[in-house]
Parts: structure tokens; sequence; C-alpha cells
């Protein structure tokens, strides 16, 4: 499906970033394909955020976030918010707002994760050893970031992690009205241009609800995720040596 491109994003250079082949990353030391699923959406503990860490993590779907200080949680929820790439509703009001900014793509991943990290946030758990670990998983291919500007000035954005045909949404931030929203219309646009099929969102709220998210049930998704992170004509990882 062609894009609708509501910001300008979709374009030959930046679909060439998205596509472009992944470095190969060596086998994970633990095996999240083992891991337990139960009833609740925490499902283990420990671990570490090496890139092949979290590559395996995410391709068995689950991601990671602090628990207190210093104690690492791997979330897999029971009801898992997505995208469907094909009902992504963009209102009449959000289709000005993208034309108030720039958008771009990977030029500024550090600072979109500052932004979500801000710790004046609600949620803004982000802390510098997440900053370091996605920011290498940036370097080698396998996350990229929306980026939102008025004039110069970083004022949304967000970033989150790609396996082939799968791209996990991590977090997002806003400085100005509807910039995040913004972000996540530019966002949308690449996938759907890029032949993604399945945008995990983690948990569906209120606010994404609006915008066209759903929740599905954990073995559905597992499913879905299987298909995207397996498929065949999805980007190929890079050899060195």
């Amino acid at each position: 499906m062609t894009a609708i491109d509501h910001t300008g994003i979709v374009t030959d250079d930046n679909l060439s970033i998205i596509a472009a082949p992944q470095s190969a990353l060596p086998e994970s030391a633990w095996q999240f394909e083992r891991v337990p699923f139960g009833p609740d959406d925490i499902v283990a503990e420990g671990a570490d955020l090496e890139p092949a860490t979290l590559v395996n993590a995410y391709s068995h779907g689950l991601f990671p976030m602090p628990i207190g200080r210093k104690r690492l949680g791997w979330f897999s929820p029971q009801e898992r918010g997505i995208f469907p790439l094909d009902d992504f509703h963009v209102s009449r009001s959000l289709e000005k707002s993208c034309r108030r900014f720039r958008v771009s793509l990977d030029h500024d991943f550090v600072g979109v994760m500052r932004g979500c990290g801000d710790p004046r946030r609600d949620h803004g758990w982000i802390n510098d050893e997440f900053v370091d670990a996605y920011s290498r998983l940036h370097q080698l291919g396998y996350a990229h970031s929306v980026e939102v500007w008025r004039d110069d000035e970083l004022v949304g954005g967000v970033y989150g992690v790609c396996i082939r045909r799968f791209f996990a949404g991590e977090s997002m931030f806003h400085r100005a009205t509807d910039a995040s929203k913004v972000a996540l219309v530019g966002l949308v646009d690449l996938l759907r241009a890029g032949g993604f099929s399945l945008f995990d969102v983690q948990w569906s709220t209120p606010h994404l609800a609006s915008l066209g998210a759903i929740s599905l049930p954990r073995p559905r998704y597992l499913e879905m995720l299987s298909e995207a992170v397996n498929d065949p004509n999805g980007r190929q990882t890079e050899h060195h040596g």
C-alpha cells in the first residue's frame, strides 16, 4: 500500500534508511523463547540491554522497563496494543497540524530519547542506561526515530525498534501541541510505504485508541509477531568480516 504521506517524510532517501540492511548480531546469551507467559504483564526479570538481548526479546514478544531503581523487568502484556496500519485515523485538524511542522527520520535519535525520558513527564522513566542501549541499536540499524521540528527546535518525536516487517513503538513526546501526533503520522506513513505488517505500541490507551489503536490477546499478537519477524521478504542482516 502506498503511504498517504501527510508529513512529506516519505522520500526515496528515507525509505532506503528504514529498509537498510541491519548489522548481524551474535547469538543472545538469554533464551527469551523459553520464558513462560503467566497471567501478568511482567513475565521475567534480569538479563541485560545488549543489542542481541534486545533483538531476541522483541522477536519473542518481550520488551524491557526498569522496576524500581535496580531491577530490569521484561513485559509481554496480556492485551497488546497495536496500530492496524490501514486504519490509522488522521483528523482534519491533525492534517492541518502536519503542515505546521517539519518532520525528519533519524536526525536526532538521542534527542528524541531524551525528550521521551524527561523526568518532568509522568512516565519519564527512560534513563541513561536505556539511552545508551537503544542508541547502540540505532547505530546497528535496529532502531529509528521520527523527529518533529518547529524551525530548528525539536518539539516532538517517537522512536522504536525494527525487525524485518515489525516495528515496536517505544515512546513519544511533545513540546508543542500535536507534535507527538505528527511524529506518529510520519512514522505510520513510513511503515506503510516500507511494507511493514505489525506496528506494536505495547498498551493501547484512550489517546492511542482515538487514532485507531486496538488491543489484541497475547496469543494472537505473538502469531502476528512471528509472521512479521520471520518474513523472508523482510530486510536481511548485513554480515561483516
